[in-house]
Order: structure tokens, then C-alpha cells, then sequence
């Protein structure tokens, strides 16, 4: 029975001996760079290997530096097609991939196959046909990036200087020309912000308003598809966007609709949760909502409590909370916990910031002591005289 046993044993082991070589043996690795008309990076083009003995398809897809690549491509004979926007752009017939080396390596320049092409080798006249398609595609969004650029060199230094009305009609135009562009509705939405506040006719201030919250709409409508997780960039844009709509809801005296906007803004850029808790607060301050502007405040404290460049935070939460003291029969004012320490917090960061002079005022009057840094007595302020 023992020596059965074994025997079993020993056959499985051979078996798998046999077999682990012979399963690698028949793959390969495939990789390659695709450039585009410029030589430049082809991203997001699609390599289809198709095996010219059974039909089957493998598509890889191009990363940003244009680069495709595959572990396991069965050895055998392939077509390689190039597809862009749906269009073969390219076509490599009968590549064999085989065994001699550790990785097989097909680049793709279409700049090159283009001036191959141009002398006769190479493409056919449908290949050629494709890749003047492109060539042309690529020629006009150059075209149309050239001109969006010079209205964006004319609207962005007019609205540095005030002048709205000129931003608006470069920007305009350039929405006409190509309405795909978020960075242009996202800087006419500032311009139609800059200019309404100018308007001394109600409603056409409001009408502005509400041209500023649309065009902030369709940067975001046209900004949010195109974000990928890790680009900071694209998050701190949409974030920015959707601050400034809040901004022109809150002119317009839409607080709940400026509220709900930069909550948005935190979701897109927490990066900024500080300023846009701020200014979250700052709205609800002027619309008289302390509690609540409180709460914000205190959100954006615990964003960068210690971040001298978010220190106002501080200050307000402390004006906020002072507006809520109580002077009793004998003119002694009560100020509600943590007000001092909001505005001793304020100074510690910021010991000469804007709002230094008013914060020691401010604790003088509730008779509260100034500390040179947050915990730690410097002097007594003087009481309030009765």
C-alpha cells in the first residue's frame, strides 16, 4: 500500500513538472510607444493584436506617455491595428511574435508613417486617408487653441483692471468659437461677478448675477467628466468654480443656495476646506445666521488650526460669539465661552495681522487677558467702566 501510494505521489509531481514549462512557453510580452501626428504621446489610443490563425482580439489601451503593454500574448502571427476616436488610424500586417526574445517591441509614430506614406511606403491609400483625417483634426484644434488664447490674453488682464465689459466680449466670442472650453466659461463667470457689482440698476445687477452663476455652471458641467482622482490640479479648478458661484448667490442675498454651493466647493478641493469654511461663515455672518457662521468657523478652524494664513478664522468665530455676550444690571458684559481664547488664538498667529488692534479691544472689553502666545497671560486687559 505504501509503495502505491508513493507511485501516485511521484506521477503528480512529474505531471506538474511537464507541465509548468510548457504553459509559459507559448506566451509573450508586448509593448510599444505610440506618438501622434507631432511625435508627440498618443494617449488613450487603442493597439488591437488580432492572431491571424483563430481571429482572437487584444486590446491595449495607451497610458498618458502613449505607451501600450501585455503579459501573456500567445506566440503566433498578428495584425496590428492603431485606433483613434473610433478611426483606424494604422495597420501592421503580419507580425510575428515569437519566443527569441523576452519581450516583443512594435512603436508606433504616425509623424514617421505619415513622411513614409508621402514617399510611398508603407500605407495604403485607406491608412493614408485615416491619417490625414487626423493630421487635419489635429491642425484644427491647434488652430482653435491659438485663438481661444488670444481672447484669454485680452479678457484676463481686463478683468485684473476692472474693465468686465471688455473680458465679457472677448470671452463670449471665444465660447462661440468653441464651447467645450471650461477655462472660458469659468473666466466669464468672474468677469459677469466683476461687472454686476458695478451695475447701479437692480435688475441688471441681478441679471449678471445670474450670468455669472450659469456660466460657473457649464465650467463645471464641462470640468467634472474629465477629472481623474489624483489630479490636484483639475480638483483646486472645479473647487474654484463652484466658490465663485457661491459668491454670486451670496450677493444676490441667496444664502441657502451660496451655503449649499461651497459644500460642494470643500467635496471638490479639501484641499481648501479652510478658506471655503471661511468664506461659508463670512456669508453667514452677514446674513445674521451666528450659530451657524459659528459652525462654519469653527469647520475651518479644524481644517488648519494652526495656519497663521487661516487665522481670521479665529477672529470671526470670537466676533461672533461676542455678538452673543450679555451685560447684566450693572453694565458687565459676559461674553460666551471660548470668545477669548478665539481671539487669543487670532493673535498668537497673527500678532500683527489686520485684525490684531480690534482683537485686543475686543478681549479689553469683556475684561479678558491678551496672551502672547495661545494659554499663556500677558496682561491683564482693563475692565469696562460701569
Amino acid at each position: 500500500m505504501k509503495t502505491r501510494i508513493l507511485a501516485v505521489a511521484a506521477g503528480v509531481v512529474l505531471l506538474m513538472g511537464i507541465l509548468t514549462p510548457a504553459v509559459f512557453a507559448q506566451m509573450a510580452t508586448v509593448r510599444g510607444v505610440c506618438k501622434d501626428m507631432n511625435g508627440k504621446p498618443l494617449a488613450g489610443a487603442t493597439v488591437e493584436l488580432v492572431n491571424s490563425s483563430n481571429g482572437i482580439k487584444k486590446d491595449l489601451k495607451t497610458n498618458k506617455n502613449g505607451e501600450y503593454f501585455s503579459l501573456g500574448i500567445p506566440a503566433g502571427t498578428y495584425t496590428y491595428h492603431l485606433i483613434v476616436d473610433g478611426k483606424e488610424v494604422y495597420h501592421l500586417n503580419k507580425v510575428q511574435v515569437d519566443l527569441n526574445s523576452p519581450e516583443f517591441v512594435i512603436d508606433i509614430d504616425l509623424q514617421k508613417e505619415q513622411a513614409n506614406a508621402a514617399k510611398g511606403i508603407g500605407l495604403s491609400p485607406e491608412q493614408q486617408k485615416a491619417v490625414q483625417e487626423q493630421k487635419a483634426k489635429q491642425e484644427k484644434e491647434n488652430s482653435t487653441v491659438k485663438n481661444l488664447n488670444a481672447k484669454l490674453a485680452i479678457a484676463v488682464p481686463a478683468i485684473k483692471s476692472g474693465d468686465f465689459d471688455t473680458a465679457i466680449t472677448e470671452l463670449t466670442e471665444a465660447s462661440q468659437m468653441d464651447a467645450t472650453r471650461d477655462v472660458i466659461w469659468g473666466n466669464l463667470g468672474v468677469a459677469y461677478l466683476g461687472s454686476a457689482g458695478k451695475q447701479t440698476d437692480k435688475d441688471e445687477r441681478n441679471k449678471r448675477y445670474d450670468e455669472a452663476v450659469a456660466a460657473f455652471q457649464k465650467a463645471i458641467d464641462l470640468r467634472k467628466p474629465s477629472m481623474k482622482a489624483n489630479d490636484e490640479d483639475a480638483k483646486k479648478q472645479l473647487g474654484g468654480y463652484y466658490n465663485e458661484m457661491a459668491e454670486a448667490y451670496a450677493r444676490q442675498g441667496k444664502t441657502d443656495d451660496a451655503i449649499k454651493t461651497y459644500d460642494l466647493a470643500v467635496q471638490a478641493d479639501p484641499s481648501e476646506t479652510a478658506r471655503y469654511y471661511y468664506n461659508e461663515g463670512a456669508v453667514l455672518t452677514n446674513a445674521g445666521k451666528v450659530d451657524d457662521a459659528i459652525a462654519a468657523f469653527d469647520k475651518a478652524i479644524a481644517a488648519a488650526p494652526d495656519d497663521p494664513a487661516h487665522a481670521d478664522a479665529y477672529y470671526q468665530k470670537g466676533v461672533n460669539l461676542l455678538s452673543k455676550a450679555t451685560v447684566d444690571k450693572d453694565n458687565k458684559m459676559t461674553a460666551p465661552e471660548g470668545t477669548a481664547e478665539a481671539f487669543n488664538k487670532y493673535l498668537e498667529l497673527q500678532p500683527s495681522g489686520q485684525n490684531a488692534e480690534n482683537a485686543k479691544q475686543l478681549l479689553a472689553s469683556i475684561g479678558a487677558p491678551i496672551e502672547s502666545s495661545y494659554g499663556t497671560k500677558k496682561k491683564s486687559a482693563p475692565k469696562k467702566s460701569k
